[in-house]
């Protein structure tokens, strides 16, 4: 995949936002779904699929272990499994692009199989730490190498008797954990995972849709290796992180009324909702339902005057890929935000809290970075309040270029952000659908473009 570093988005203000949409699958839910249904017994149907660049990553590495998958064709895909034991070694490296998530949980998967592997990514990805699961797996007896600093490429011996762990997570992460649990359904006896903080819990929701026995007790999983998995159909809701660039644009704009449909609902991924609803966003939740073991719901959105809080570091996990956009719902709200307890941000696609600090002050607004968050004066709702539009480069993180297109529906001028060419991993279609419920945004390619 080529990645052109030279997309930009120039986005302006806008007056009023209204309209419905259904922003695309949730990415974590779409990642799980190829891999669970390649390990099952049977042909798993998957509806509602992310055909973004991440969840592609990981379709193609189990078609490179010889698992037959059909589509995506408009977010269907078909995958046949081949149980547990059924994974054919790879000819080549699993080229993991851009997503941690998918090297992650890979790392965990691969640990058990019977031939060795290796596990690549793009220069982000080729930056970030490896060792959280390099530990665990490795205290399984599945002894994974890595380059200087426990980072990408990830050599994985194969081979390996793995035997269960009892492992207390040192930092709240939904990947480590699922890691841990994949490479759990391989070892011998019961492995255990206790974690600091309750992280999404999608891992566990879809083994046991795959007929998998897995116990979870307050911040313990347990979970007996050698379980077979068994096909299912799986809907894809909304991914949520993706909905909360509307839910913020529509709280921050002049006039808004916009519904977001089918959007996924996981009690460990609505933080976002319950952060905003603190800070006085009007958001209504209806027509709740479960699909596929996942809760969803419609949200209605209206424009609302925000207030700036400190927001509760309980939540912050239940949040925490959403704080770029929460960042500029602060700096549009009245008083002081702070957000603390959200070092995790330092090691995402880059380092969110120094990057979003810099490109706030460029607006002209205050925003003081902190080793783990910021503190943001807001600049309040009324509407003759606006920042200056600046110039920003988000270094290729998705969630920073989206949450500046958001940012400028209270600047002066347009504002233009480059480096955005990674949105399309987590979010294809997203200048379409933003300019669709009325804001001012369009893709540029500027002249002497890739070469």
């Amino acid at each position: 995949m080529s990645h052109n570093n030279t997309l930009e988005f120039l986005a302006g203000a806008s007056s009023a936002l209204q309209g419905r949409a259904r922003v695309p699958g949730d990415k974590s839910i779409s990642h799980r779904a190829i891999m669970l249904g390649a390990i099952a017994h049977g042909t798993t149907h998957i509806t509602g699929f992310l055909e973004g660049e991440d969840s592609l990553c990981t379709m193609h590495a189990f078609r490179a272990m010889g698992v037959a998958i059909e589509g995506p064709e408009q977010g269907r895909v078909t995958v046949y499994g081949v149980g547990l034991k059924g994974l054919k070694k790879p000819h080549h490296a699993l080229d993991c692009g851009n997503s941690g998530t998918a090297m992650r949980l890979l790392a965990g998967l691969l640990a058990g199989q019977d031939f060795a592997s290796t596990l690549v990514g793009d220069s982000s990805l080729s930056k970030r730490p490896m060792k959280r699961v390099i530990d665990p797996i490795g205290q399984m007896g599945a002894k994974i190498t890595a380059s200087t600093g426990g980072r990408p490429p990830l050599h994985i011996p194969g081979n390996t008797a793995l035997h269960a762990l009892h492992y207390q997570l040192p930092m709240a992460s939904a990947q480590v954990k699922s890691s841990v649990l994949l490479a759990g359904l391989y070892a011998n006896g019961q492995t255990v995972v206790t974690e600091p903080a309750v992280t999404r819990d999608h891992t566990e929701r879809m083994l046991r849709a795959f007929g998998v026995q897995v116990v979870s007790e307050g911040r313990t999983v347990r979970l007996l290796g050698g379980q077979s998995l068994h096909a299912c159909n799986i809907n894809v809701p909304s991914d949520i992180s993706s909905a909360a660039f509307f839910m913020v644009a529509a709280s921050i704009a002049g006039q808004a009324d916009i519904t977001l449909e089918h959007v996924g609902m996981n009690p460990t991924r609505t933080g976002v909702i319950d952060i905003l609803r603190l800070m006085g966003a009007k958001i209504d939740v209806f027509n709740a339902r479960e699909v596929g073991g996942e809760p969803v719901a419609d949200l209605r959105v209206r424009n609302a005057p925000l207030k700036g809080i400190v927001i509760p570091e309980e939540l912050v996990p239940l949040a925490i890929d959403e704080f770029p956009v929460l960042l500029v719902a602060a700096a549009n709200a009245q008083g002081q935000t702070v957000l603390t307890g959200a070092e995790e941000l330092r090691v995402k696609e880059s380092d969110r809290i120094a990057l979003m600090a810099q490109g706030l002050q460029a607006c002209g607004v205050q925003a003081k970075p902190t080793p783990d968050g910021m503190v943001i004066e807001g600049l309040g709702h009324e509407p003759g309040l606006r920042y200056e539009a600046t110039h920003i480069d988000c270094q290729g993180d998705h969630r920073i270029a989206m949450a500046f297109v958001v940012a400028a529906l209270r600047a002066r001028g347009v504002m233009r952000i480059q480096g955005a060419q990674t949105v399309a991993t987590s979010f294809p279609g997203f200048v379409e659908q933003a300019a669709g419920l009325g804001m001012q945004v369009r893709a540029h390619q500027p002249p002497g473009g890739p070469k």
